[in-house]
């Protein structure tokens, strides 16, 4: 358990890697501009974003799950019986299944002139890329409670044992903050097909203090 564990953050933190340096990239194309933040919600670049829909299952799970707070951020999810707390700070966020399924979510706090449409932009285009490419099997501009962000899932991995991660990237402004919010689902490549409908159901949930 507890290395499925640490696989699962480990992960998460890889999909990290190279997105200090693309903010940075972004940062420095904005300060050499207009130094105001786009927040313009529903559409990049002429895609429009689609609104999350719960299939009758996904509803069901929803209905049934508990609402856990995340209070330093104003976040928070339906999560379904027996999901348990690993850690909440600041900045991160993390639950975990008793079959070893993850929540976990981590905050990237960004200047004020943070380049918000570009980036989004640039996550639905590699997104796309990674789908001719056959390395995800679904991506999306999606708008889950007003905020804007990318979703996508990865296709099965080649490994036995391999991770498999669904995900929701997006932007918001709270408290006067600009915030890349990260938001993902993960469990085995064995184990995922039994968390098809709580995965979408707890993604979906997800609320934002206004």
């Amino acid at each position: 358990m507890k290395t499925l564990a640490t696989l699962g953050l480990t992960f998460f933190l890889m999909s990290f890697c190279g997105l200090s340096e693309k903010f940075k990239s972004l940062q420095s194309g904005t300060n050499s501009g207009s130094n105001s933040t786009s927040t313009t919600k529903g559409s990049t670049s002429g895609t429009s974003a689609e609104k999350p829909q719960l299939t009758a299952a996904q509803q069901s799970i929803a209905d049934s799950a508990t609402e856990t707070k995340w209070d330093a951020q104003g976040l928070s999810w339906k999560l379904p019986s027996g999901w348990k707390k690993m850690d909440a700070n600041k900045l991160t966020f993390n639950y975990q299944s008793p079959d070893n399924a993850f929540l976990l979510v981590n905050i990237s706090e960004m200047s004020s002139d943070f380049p918000v449409d570009s980036s989004l932009k640039a996550y639905y285009d590699q997104a796309m890329e990674k789908i001719k490419q056959g390395h995800y099997t679904k991506a999306r501009m999606l708008e889950i409670d007003g905020i804007p962000g990318v979703e996508f899932m990865e296709a099965p991995p080649d490994e036995k044992d391999g991770i498999r991660r669904y995900q929701w990237i997006g932007y918001r402004n709270y408290l006067g903050q600009v915030q890349n919010l990260n938001v993902m689902l993960s469990t085995s490549k064995a184990n995922f097909d039994k968390h098809s409908d709580d995965f979408p159901a707890i993604m979906y949930s997800m609320k934002s203090t206004k």
